[in-house]
């Protein structure tokens, strides 16, 4: 016969794969007819942009771009500088065990090096290395029994704090702005064109989330004279997600995905360049909340079967952020009197070492240089190594730990000595979730009577490995009892060959 019980529903996100694949991208680019052939490439930058992802069975598919410049030195008989924007389109299928169409992706692109080689004069090869960080998981519903209702019941109840999912939703946003170049400057070309995400925020209000961050835009242009210059724009992102039941309380994690980039001279006004980027945003959204997990149950009275069954929760996810600054003093003789034009940054943590309440980071900036020589235009590599140390409260081994890198303040000066301060302002944005499998009582049934006691009063002796618990599920009567009879005042704690009166129980 089934037993009436009462049950707590929590939505949990399993983690169901984690994967990171470095992969290449190659293609052959055409220089456009309107331009100089080419003797050598002077720099190589980019934008990853996902235009589409999808989970098929067991397998992960991207389809997207690397928005590419290539700054480059001419051959023709001024040696002049030039640049080409390429769009080097691609599509990566990653073998990903056991995901299934249904589930949640979560994809980070990085591009961790681009190259460009000459193959003729009006023809390059551009290889880009990218590093894909995917995540799939899955949501299920369960119920999980936190009371019984059943006179005399003798339950063993544990309370665990765990982070349920309250949904997943995302928006389409376009950052647009026209930016406003010197007024001495024609604009010739874009040469280079620099873009990232940073100061991400979220506000929470009536059944949705408002995401908030700066798209920080820095593009290096020629022109028609033939001088390079730089101009910086940020501009603001905003995005409402629908997200019902949400509260302040909840932990928000957004991620922020680019989708397609058009940067190009503005035909309705001199001096400047139109800037439309669309944006994805996801956001995943936690309760932390408090249930009653009943590990253990019977009656003094009645023969309860029961079933059980183990599932996986999710415990203790929670943010940190900690900026690493970087400062230093670089001497670079290529540099000496001359004009930094830009600098490119890129950061790589090489190690990564969780301890208790902290987590080492060990990782290299790498700075390339383009300045003024007596070429026109060169560029320096500079690696700069680092050691950071995050403190985490309650991070340990056993927690899963996701890092993303966010570039903030970054200022490189050239000093009376011809050397360089170099401030840079490395954010690091650090969530920990900590995974646990706990058995829950599935099932309860009220199977034959058993069979009667005759005793009302049981002499035990404490055995290694004893507990009240199990004494009183042994013997039909409860944890209560034997304590008030024997006087003991700590439940938790018995002595082996301890002598016991166990008492039978009465209703």
């Amino acid at each position: 016969m089934a037993i009436e019980t009462t049950r707590d529903n929590i939505c949990v996100n399993h983690i169901i794969a984690q994967k990171t694949e470095t992969v290449i991208v190659e293609g052959d680019s055409i220089i456009p007819d309107i331009k100089p052939d080419i003797l050598n490439a002077i720099s190589t930058s980019g934008t990853v942009c996902i235009y589409k992802k999808e989970i098929n069975e067991g397998k992960v598919r991207l389809d997207g771009c690397i928005d590419t410049y290539v700054m480059y030195l001419a051959d023709d008989e001024n040696n002049s500088i030039r640049g080409v924007n390429v769009n080097l389109d691609f599509t990566q299928v990653i073998d990903v065990p056991n995901a299934m169409p249904e589930m949640n992706l979560d994809t980070e692109v990085k591009l961790k090096n681009i190259e460009c080689k000459v193959i003729n004069g009006r023809k390059i090869g551009i290889k880009a290395f990218l590093e894909i960080n995917i995540k799939v998981t899955t949501n299920e519903d369960i119920d999980i029994i936190n009371n019984v209702n059943l006179k005399g019941i003798q339950m063993l109840n544990k309370n665990l704090n765990i982070n349920s999912l309250i949904g997943r939703g995302s928006t389409k946003v376009y950052a647009k702005d026209t930016i406003v170049i010197d007024n001495i400057d024609n604009l010739a070309e874009i040469m280079k064109a620099d873009l990232h995400i940073s100061n991400k925020d979220v506000k929470i209000s009536y059944n949705k989330i408002l995401a908030k961050a700066d798209l920080n835009v820095r593009l290096l242009y020629l022109t028609d004279d033939n001088r390079m210059n730089t101009v910086e724009s940020v501009i603001p992102v905003m995005g409402f997600i629908d997200m019902p039941d949400v509260t302040e309380e909840n932990v928000c994690d957004t991620k922020y995905e680019i989708k397609n980039v058009v940067i190009k001279p503005n035909n309705a006004e001199d001096h400047s360049v139109y800037v439309e980027v669309e944006i994805e945003i996801y956001c995943e959204v936690y309760r932390n909340q408090e249930i009653n997990i009943i590990q253990d149950l019977y009656s003094p009275t009645m023969n309860i079967m029961f079933t059980q069954k183990q599932i996986k929760i999710m415990q203790r996810k929670e943010n940190v952020q900690s900026t690493c600054n970087i400062r230093e003093k670089q001497t670079i003789p290529e540099l000496a009197g001359n004009k930094i034009y830009d600098v490119t940054t890129n950061v790589d943590i090489t190690k990564q070492t969780v301890l208790n309440d902290r987590i080492l980071y060990e990782g290299e900036v790498t700075l390339n240089y383009i300045f003024n020589s007596s070429n026109g235009v060169d560029t320096k590599k500079i690696v700069v190594p680092f050691n950071f140390n995050v403190d985490f409260p309650g991070v340990n081994q056993n927690s899963n730990i996701e890092t993303n890198i966010e570039m903030g303040a970054q200022d490189f000066v050239i000093t009376s000595d011809d050397s360089i301060d170099v401030k840079i302002d490395i954010i690091f944005n650090v969530t920990m979730a900590k995974s646990a499998d706990i058995n829950i009582i599935d099932d309860i049934k009220e199977e034959e009577n058993r069979s009667a006691c005759t005793c009302s009063l049981v002499i035990y002796y404490v055995k290694d490995g004893d507990t009240l618990w199990k004494i009183a599920k042994k013997f039909g009567s409860t944890v209560e009892e034997i304590a008030r009879i024997n006087g003991i005042e700590n439940v938790d704690k018995l002595n082996v060959a301890q002598q016991l009166f166990i008492p039978r129980y009465h209703e």
